[in-house]
């Protein structure tokens, strides 16, 4: 059984720092491309950033300078730092694993598997 369990999420001032932490449990953790989603209120979910098995990354424009994805294989775990974070960086995120990477970056229908969430509330 799968199980992806997203943590770190919170409540921070904006120009703050958060890490968010994806662990995997159930697959073969380090042959699939993990990624980050949000969704915030009143709309569509969107990617954040994500990392393929072989370490390559890429970052929404939104994102780009601001949050670092990485990846330990030997822990099964993804990761997202997350500074100079603003207001409109308020969703829940989720984490989600692709076992194919037939497309990059993924599309939300590439993904497999999927945690349920993780709340980030940024104040202003």
């Amino acid at each position: 059984q799968v199980q992806l369990v997203e943590s770190g999420g919170g409540l921070v001032q904006a120009g703050g720092s958060l890490r968010l932490s994806c662990a995997a449990s159930g697959l073969t953790f380090g042959s699939y491309a993990m990624g980050w989603y949000r969704q915030a209120p009143g709309k569509e979910r969107e990617l954040v950033a994500c990392i393929s098995s072989g370490g390559s990354t890429y970052y929404a424009d939104s994102v780009t300078g601001r949050f670092t994805i990485a990846r330990d294989n030997a822990k099964n775990t993804v990761y997202l730092q997350m500074n100079s974070l603003k207001p409109e960086d308020t969703a829940i995120y989720y984490c989600a694993a692709d076992r194919y990477e037939r497309r990059w970056p993924p599309t939300q229908q590439s993904m497999n598997y999927w945690g349920k969430g993780t709340l980030v509330t940024v104040s202003a």
